[in-house]
């Protein structure tokens, strides 16, 4: 069972939101465990040390051989709400806590892109819409509108990860032209 062990002075804000949704339905079902402790005591799997206000003393870091985890580029009060986060996103990937292994598979991230715009019904919502190629049954042109807003998301919403996904892409692709190349021969 995987297990994460939260070191914190507020242990009763544990579990806080991850005792509802997969995270909450994992738990319960006895997937992963959880263990709020206080600040002072240790134990294995992983561990979080939630820091506050200014952080954690640099000598208990280097001591413990704790490695820092950022969730943003933003600043919280404390590090239960993070813990939140990185716990949510680490147990949603245990086996069994999704149902199909295949749901995470098309999902922001994982092809180094945003993930594509989603749509329920009703087919026409105040006026909006569902863009027809979805209701086509053409299932390659699906794909290729999918790939085609992901890459339009993440161009307008995250220039950093285009920038990595776009370099990815030509390393990539600079091998596939070079073996297309035929060797010249010296006269």
């Amino acid at each position: 069972m995987w297990r994460a062990t939260v070191l914190t002075i507020f242990a009763e804000m544990f579990p806080g939101p991850l005792g509802v949704s997969l995270a909450g339905k994992a738990l319960a079902a006895g997937l992963w465990a959880l263990d709020a402790i206080d600040i002072r005591a240790k134990g294995p799997g992983a561990v979080i040390l939630c820091g506050r206000f200014e952080g954690i003393d640099e000598r208990l870091i280097e001591g413990r051989g704790f490695e820092e985890v950022s969730i943003g580029d933003y600043v919280l009060s404390g590090g239960e709400i993070a813990a939140f986060v990185l716990l949510d996103a680490c147990v949603r990937l245990l086996p069994g806590v999704m149902g199909k292994e295949a749901s995470g598979a098309e999902e922001s991230f994982s092809q180094g892109l945003l993930e594509y715009p989603q749509y329920t019904r009703p087919q026409l919502w105040e006026g909006r819409p569902i863009p027809a190629v979805l209701t086509s049954g053409d299932h390659a042109k699906v794909e290729a509108w999918r790939r085609a807003e992901a890459e339009r998301l993440t161009r307008a919403r995250r220039p950093d990860l285009w920038a990595a996904h776009s370099a990815a892409a030509a390393k990539r692709e600079k091998p596939r032209k070079q073996r297309g190349k035929k060797p010249r021969r010296g006269g």
